[in-house]
């Protein structure tokens, strides 16, 4: 996938234009001063895996999933990963609309994409994830803590190189 080349305000626009919902939190952690966008466009190669994939058979907690993640060769990805993925990722599962499961964690078909959180703060959205509910696409953010379990049929993006800054 393409990242970067794009200012924070242009990457606002784009996903503007394409009809991208958001949540209040990924309104937040797309405003926030530390979500910062790369000024030169490069490749990045992603993967999309379950966290059963990575041998988390019973799921994890964020830092078991990013230690299976980096047995695997896999890293975190930059924060900007999310909206250039919501914006490349045009085709996703649609959501079950009253899945009950996801109040207490990843929807059914939600991609969350692995970066680490821009601050300190269980308060403040951890990170984003994409969804398609209704035949709308979504960039969500979500709040989380450190003993926070993932299921095992979670569904993550990760880098395949690691990204300065992540």
């Amino acid at each position: 996938m393409r990242i970067g080349g794009l200012t924070k305000e242009a990457l606002l626009v784009k996903l503007g234009e394409a009809a991208v919902q958001m949540n209040v939190y990924a309104t937040a952690f797309l405003f926030d001063e530390r979500f910062v966008v790369s000024k030169t466009a490069d490749a990045l190669d992603i993967e999309i895996c379950s966290l059963a994939s990575l041998g988390l058979s019973a799921g994890g907690s964020f830092s078991q999933v990013l230690a299976a993640a980096q047995a695997c060769g896999l890293h975190p990805c930059p924060a900007e990963v999310g909206p250039q993925l919501r914006l490349q990722l045009l085709e996703q599962l649609e959501d079950r609309a009253g899945d009950t499961r996801a109040e207490r964690g990843a929807p059914l078909g939600s991609i969350t994409v692995a970066s680490k959180p821009l601050k300190d703060d269980v308060g403040f959205p951890q990170g984003l994830y994409l969804r398609r509910l209704d035949g709308r696409l979504w960039l969500r953010g979500y709040r989380s803590w450190p003993g926070h379990i993932w299921r095992p049929d979670d569904v993550f993006a990760f880098a395949h190189k690691a990204v300065e800054g992540t």
